[in-house]
């Protein structure tokens, strides 16, 4: 028996239709995975519970995987360490001296929140700390602040190639099936797939496009005549705004590089410990037994995309960790006490992420792996459905595109998304392809646009949903009111959405990135014309 038929749709099904109606994804991912080793174990409970914590703990003795998961922690203690500085505020006052009209102190918004890349609970923490007196005093009202951190969060961070966003995504379409086809590594797979990204490149676009022309619309236009007509940065109607957000350090001793040094840290030996740790692997004892002749041995272009991701950014995590504590014990920043309790508290705040991504790759097993492992062989069942019914290839980036929106914006997170949709994305679009003959490059290409389409929905509901996590603190880190916040900013994200399922669409019949852009843009140019003029919330 390769797979247990229609059986194995149970646990994806049941996972979404829980997360729909309870809103919980953690315990949607735990009963649809209990679901799966129930059928495993033909209806023994018993049984299901012992292989249920069987395939848990597999899931994490995966050399991989714990490394990954030991990245996500660290970097959550890495932002601890950042929070107790008082870095943010020194970063304020130095910004407050230098911006003086609207414009550029959103302009700065915009550029804070690409660089603070590494965590979205932080981006909108730290930017909002930094930024609101700020625009306060250049008269921006809150709402718009809010949505410029929301739309630099979950957008960045599934861009950026140093985010636990982007090692949870690498790990999940690393483990899912069809992937090794491909003959890439998955960091190249995360790299060439960043074009494909409408969404959340399309919203970065957007609040620049928002800030430099003020072509604003809806509820957010609504909210700007409110603030010229009454003075006030919020709109009562809306409810009270969150008390002034609580500084995240409070050393007067921090200067604004100290915000600075340990992303500046991150990202530098990231980018040396992708080809190095390359090198350290081919050495061999026999015919490389150097650090030289690895280095002679292959170019630093093939060193750095065929890295093993999970080795580089778990050593790059440890030696900035190292690096910050000192260069912040040297500064006298904080006591080791301090420290101590700063690299609890982050690595604290990571646990529920750490938890789905420990059932997000449990899930993922279950859905894979055949009969004979332990599994429900659901992709390959999948895949061979949908091939032998004549599925069109075309209309699964924006089938799928749609449904991860609807998924995430229903339960307030993507990264229970990506466990749900990636796997089984990925298994259909390789079986479409390889039935329609493309060659590997196209499945490449087919791959890309899929998995991102999944992104890209997940990325949506993240940024829109009103029970979002990322919402809830943008809200908190602007200081606004949080349904205001909710009403003026998703108009723009659900038509970012609009003009992405429409790349979508494109990008699936052609398979090719500069279509899918074509028609996103053009539709996009065409709102930013019109939506201006026609739809004006009063």
């Amino acid at each position: 028996m390769t797979d247990f038929g229609l059986w194995g749709l149970i646990p994806p099904v049941l996972t979404i239709a829980l997360a729909f109606i309870t809103k919980d994804v953690v315990i949607s991912l735990f009963l649809g995975i209990l679901s799966g080793t129930l059928i495993v174990a033909g209806g023994n409970p018993f049984a299901a519970l012992v292989n249920l914590s069987d395939v848990v703990a597999g899931s994490l003795n995966d050399g991989w995987n714990i490394r990954i998961f030991l990245f996500c922690a660290l970097l959550g203690g890495l932002v601890g360490l950042l929070s107790k500085t008082g870095a943010a505020k020194a970063f304020g006052r130095w910004a407050a001296s230098r911006v003086r009209t609207g414009k550029a102190s959103l302009l700065m918004t915009w550029v804070f929140g690409l660089i603070i890349f590494i965590d979205d609970y932080f981006n909108s923490l730290a930017v909002g700390t930094v930024m609101r007196p700020i625009t306060d005093k250049n008269g921006i009202p809150r709402a718009k602040l809010a949505y410029i951190l929301d739309s630099t969060a979950a957008p960045v961070c599934i861009i950026a190639p140093v985010s636990s966003w982007v090692i949870t995504v690498m790990s999940i379409v690393k483990g899912s099936e069809g992937f090794e086809q491909l003959g890439i590594t998955e960091f190249e797979f995360f790299i060439r797939s960043i074009p494909y990204n409408i969404y959340a490149l399309l919203t970065i676009i957007m609040v620049l496009v928002i800030i430099l022309t003020s072509r604003d619309f809806g509820p957010m236009a609504a909210s700007n005549r409110y603030h010229e007509t009454t003075g006030s940065l919020y709109n009562e109607a809306y409810g009270d705004a969150p008390g002034e957000v609580a500084e995240i350090g409070g050393n007067d001793r921090a200067k604004p590089m100290d915000m600075l040094f340990p992303i500046v840290v991150l990202i530098i030996s990231a980018v040396v410990f992708f080809p190095v740790t390359t090198w350290l692997g081919s050495i061999d004892g026999e015919s490389i037994t150097s650090m030289s002749q690895a280095m002679g041995s292959m170019s630093f272009g093939d060193a750095f995309a065929n890295t093993d991701a999970s080795y580089a950014l778990f050593y790059s995590v440890i030696f900035t960790l190292t690096i910050t504590f000192i260069y912040y014990f040297a500064r006298r920043l904080f006591t080791i006490k301090e420290a101590s309790e700063a690299l609890k508290e982050g690595i604290g705040s990571m646990v529920p992420a750490l938890l789905i991504l420990t059932m997000a790759w449990t899930i993922g097993s279950i859905i894979k792996s055949s009969p004979e492992d332990g599994g429900l062989g659901l992709a390959s069942f999948l895949s061979e459905a949908v091939v032998s019914g004549g599925f069109p290839l075309a209309l699964v980036p924006m089938i799928v595109f749609g449904l991860s929106a609807l998924i995430a914006f229903s339960t307030g997170t993507s990264w229970g998304t990506f466990a749900i949709m990636i796997p089984i994305t990925m298994p259909i679009i390789a079986g479409l392809a390889k039935a329609k003959g493309l060659p590997v490059e196209g499945m490449s290409h087919a791959m890309f646009l899929g998995v991102s389409a999944v992104l890209g929905g997940s990325v949506f509901g993240d940024h829109a949903s009103p029970i979002s996590d990322t919402t809830i603190l943008s809200s908190t880190g602007a200081s606004c009111p949080h349904l205001e916040h909710v009403s003026t900013q998703m108009p723009y994200a659900l038509f970012v959405a609009v003009c992405s399922l429409v790349g979508f669409l494109l990008g699936g019949l052609f398979l090719n990135a500069i279509v899918a852009w074509i028609g996103a843009i053009a539709l996009f140019i065409v709102g930013m014309v019109f939506l201006p003029r026609i739809y004006r919330k009063a």
